[in-house]
């Protein structure tokens, strides 16, 4: 059976370390408000995301390999506009980093979040919106050094 968790890949100029670098500065682009508390620059480490009253989530830093992958597991999370609240809860966040060619490929999976939960549409939308737009011109405009902003 096909794997059905959410995923998409983006294609960028910088290197893997450039990109594992913007992706753990959570803070410079999944935005919010408040937005992004706490650090992930270190296995075990722990995050919560807010937007407004509408989404929270909480995630555990559990791999952490520069320039390769990262992976955060969501310990907490509620989701007021779905009635199971709770619905990312126990899934995984990953991050898979490799080299293409002369371009550095970034896919993002969302395990957990697929076609039959609730929240797939509006999420895989959502998650789209800031892995192709806010995470791709992140990587791409920031100049973001080795370790910095966390």
């Amino acid at each position: 059976m096909d794997n059905q968790d959410f995923t998409t890949t983006l294609l960028v100029d910088q290197t893997p370390e450039q990109a594992f670098d913007a992706i753990n500065n959570v803070r410079g682009w999944w935005t919010g408000e408040p937005g992004v508390e706490g650090t992930a620059d270190k296995t075990g480490d722990e995050f919560t995301y807010r937007y407004k009253d509408v989404h929270y989530s909480k995630q555990k830093v559990t791999d952490l390999i520069p320039g390769k992958k990262i992976v955060w597991l969501v310990t907490e999370s509620k989701l007021n506009f779905i009635k199971d609240t709770q619905e990312w809860t126990g899934t995984k966040i990953s991050f898979d980093i490799t080299k293409k060619g002369d371009k550095t490929a970034v896919r993002f999976t969302h395990m957990g979040l697929v076609p039959d939960v609730e929240c797939y549409h509006d999420c895989s939308n959502a998650w789209s919106s800031y892995i192709n737009s806010s995470l791709r011109n992140f990587i791409t405009k920031s100049k973001v050094p080795h370790n910095a902003g966390r």
